[in-house]
């Protein structure tokens, strides 16, 4: 029975690697914003401590609790997290950045509640699946109970102008949807309704066909739209195989646009150069690889699935993060999780690894 109450020791590795890693690249990242803006190091540095031993004590709080209770509460933890979203509709608590309204400011302190919904979606949808069992194969038991819940958390994520979030909960869904076993004709239709959803949003909303034109011909205006990930692929191409060495970045300081935010790989790579980048990465997998396998071991279906929605959202906003930068994939504005600024992102990240942990001790052998 020990073994069993022991958290998976490479899994548990995986995260506070990845954790100290991420705490060191926004450290030197922050100093091209410092450069820009006038604000002090101790400032950025404590704001970042902060969050980080907030999301050291939400990992071991949830690591802690007991995972089966996340069924047993899912459609309030949904609840609170569409009304976290509500706020957002009350114009004196809106911040708006970029053109884009997605943050709460309560005046001590700022947070982005669609993070707290990625969460809570993977939560309920968990318990969802785990509940109907075999009846997934049906399409209005399964399928169709996936597309009522995007439509709801889509007109909330929509509100927000974050297509990036829309994207990345209807993959996870799906994904979690495959795992309890609906059927592959089931996912083809998913998978032409999404991008269905997504040729609407695109021709829909300006900004993402601006993104899409960029991507198609990042050369065109290389001073306005193209103009981020010509300076990133300038930043990843000086760092060369070692990287030019911790805090040296010439592209965080006056070129790179949010060096601490979306750009912050583009930093880490100068710095650490191709092996760095490849080390990242492989935590990142590490993470992944370690999380799936505590998914098969867990003792029932609902453990299984949330695992494998948390860890869904890890790999996707960290991929679709890092091929942003290096051209593969069109910009987006997903953070590298456990590496970039926001205190929301890293805080609900450490807290979701948390139940992962307390999944494994009570994974069974196989």
């Amino acid at each position: 029975m020990k073994n069993k109450l022991r958290i998976d020791s490479i899994y548990l590795a995986s995260v506070l690697l990845l954790t100290v890693a991420g705490f060191f690249i926004f450290s030197s990242a922050s100093l091209g914003l410092l450069a820009r803006d006038g604000a002090s190091f101790q400032s950025v540095a404590l704001n970042q401590s902060i969050s980080l031993v907030l999301g050291a004590i939400a990992f071991f709080v949830m690591s802690k609790f007991h995972y089966k209770y996340l069924r047993k509460y899912a459609f309030y933890i949904l609840l609170a997290a569409i009304c976290l979203n509500l706020l957002l509709f009350i114009p004196s608590l809106t911040l708006t950045h970029g053109g884009a309204s997605r943050w709460v400011d309560l005046g001590f302190m700022t947070f982005q509640p669609s993070e707290f919904l990625k969460i809570a979606f993977v939560i309920y949808f968990a318990a969802w699946l785990s509940g109907v069992k075999e009846k997934i194969t049906s399409f209005k038991v399964g399928v169709l109970p996936y597309l009522i819940i995007m439509a709801i958390l889509g007109s909330f994520i929509m509100a927000q102008s974050d297509t990036d979030t829309l994207v990345v909960v209807a993959l996870t869904g799906i994904i979690m949807l495959f795992s309890a076993g609906a059927r592959i004709r089931h996912m083809a239709v998913l998978g032409l309704v999404l991008l269905t959803v997504l040729a609407g949003v695109i021709y829909a909303r300006p900004y993402v066909r601006e993104r899409i034109m960029t991507f198609l011909d990042p050369t065109q205006d290389t001073q306005g739209a193209g103009y981020q990930i010509q300076q990133s692929l300038i930043a990843i191409g000086s760092g060369q195989v070692t990287g030019r060495g911790f805090g040296q970045s010439v592209q965080k300081f006056k070129y790179l646009p949010e060096p601490v935010g979306d750009s912050i790989f583009a930093v880490q790579a100068e710095e650490f150069g191709f092996l760095g980048s490849i080390s990242l990465i492989l935590l990142f997998l590490l993470f992944i690889f370690r999380s799936v396998k505590i998914a098969a071991m867990s003792p029932d279906i609902f453990g299984g699935l949330v695992v494998i929605g948390i860890a869904t959202l890890v790999i996707i906003e960290s991929f679709m993060n890092i091929s942003s930068m290096i051209g593969i994939l069109p910009l987006s504005g997903m953070p590298l999780l456990f590496v970039s600024h926001g205190g929301t992102a890293l805080i609900l990240i450490l807290g979701a690894a948390g139940i992962i942990a307390n999944v494994s001790k009570y994974r069974k052998s196989i």
